[in-house]
């Protein structure tokens, strides 16, 4: 099975469905999604980054995609977004081994 049967093309189209039919929702992702993204605190680059990593933790290809694009145009390096995914792959990991407390309690010490 290729990528594409697991995850159709996001499409202008398949966009233009999906806010037809939950307008108000849409309108208020939209917003949302524009104030998280907007320089505060943190810069928007760094938010980019994080997004990144966060995007391999949850394994949303079509995220991977959107985040990685706006991480480049907000400046970041091939480098700084490598090693943001290296950030992620560690925390993915960390979590299965700090999570093998649970099964060594339930084993018994």
């Amino acid at each position: 099975m290729e990528t594409k049967d697991l995850f159709p093309k996001a499409t202008k189209s398949l966009a233009d469905k999906r806010a037809a039919l939950a307008p108000e929702t849409m309108e208020a992702w939209k917003n949302f999604s524009k104030a998280v993204f907007t320089e505060g605190a943190l810069p928007e680059k760094t938010k980019q980054l994080i997004a990144v990593a966060v995007a391999h933790v949850t394994q949303c290809p079509y995220c991977i995609k959107s985040h990685t694009k706006q991480a480049m145009r907000k400046g970041a390096t091939q480098e700084e977004i490598m090693e943001a995914i290296w950030v992620a792959s560690e925390m993915r990991a960390g979590a299965a081994f700090a999570h093998s407390i649970i099964a060594l309690d339930e084993m018994g010490e």
